[in-house]
């Protein structure tokens, strides 16, 4: 599955949301798995069992990546695709982006940790709807699902402008949030994950920079 990745600079050295954008030239975010390689791989059990590993650790390494990442949704968003789509923070799709994650018209059992993170996101109901079946649906029903946060047609400028806001934020803040929901979608205690950012927030420039700007008028220098 091809790929870019991408990060909006922060002034002062703040947060830097990580975006994942597909293929411009062909207009898709990813089409999903080689299904003549499949073929190859699935030939072989250990095979099958390293394609997955791999995968899997890819998305896990997304998900756990400590700053906001961004997902920018054209074209096909199939497969494997819309398995890394789910692992960023939030999906942003043109109205002409289709989604779908389709194991079942292959026979693939669907990995475990995709499978989980699916149904957190969409609820269980909805999560089963799309891997029952395997159908591709519309950005409009993404939306109404949950799977992706906006839909618009200019949709990389409005993404990047998005990012360039949460550049902007507190990236001691959003640590602390996406730490704080990962705990607590995932039934950890929230209270543990929020700790070290509350003991670091105290001696951190952050507040003291953000009450200042605040009552200075001005915008804050993360």
């Amino acid at each position: 599955m091809g790929g870019a990745a991408r990060a909006a600079g922060a002034p002062g050295g703040g947060a830097r949301p990580a975006g994942a954008a597909g293929d411009r030239r062909r207009g898709t975010f990813s089409a999903g798995a080689d299904i003549a390689e499949l073929l190859e791989v699935y030939a072989d059990p250990d095979s099958a069992d390293a394609y997955h590993a791999v995968n899997v650790r890819a998305e896990e390494a997304l998900a756990a990546f400590p700053h906001p990442t961004l997902a920018v949704v054209r074209g096909a968003c199939v497969g494997g695709g819309c398995q890394l789509a789910v692992a960023c923070d939030l999906r942003f799709a043109e109205p002409e982006a289709r989604l779908g994650i389709t194991p079942a018209k292959l026979g693939i059992v669907y990995p475990a940790v995709p499978t989980a993170r699916l149904a957190r996101l969409l609820g269980p109901a909805r999560a089963k709807y799309l891997l029952y079946s395997g159908e591709l649906v519309t950005a409009a029903r993404a939306l109404e699902f949950g799977l992706v946060e906006e839909v618009a047609p200019e949709v990389e400028q409005r993404a990047l402008e998005f990012a360039r806001t949460l550049a902007l934020r507190s990236a001691q803040t959003q640590g602390a949030v996406k730490d704080a929901v990962t705990a607590a979608v995932e039934g950890r205690d929230v209270r543990a994950a929020v700790a070290p950012w509350e003991r670091a927030s105290r001696t951190a420039p952050d507040v003291a920079e953000g009450l200042a700007a605040f009552l200075q008028r001005r915008p804050p220098q993360f």
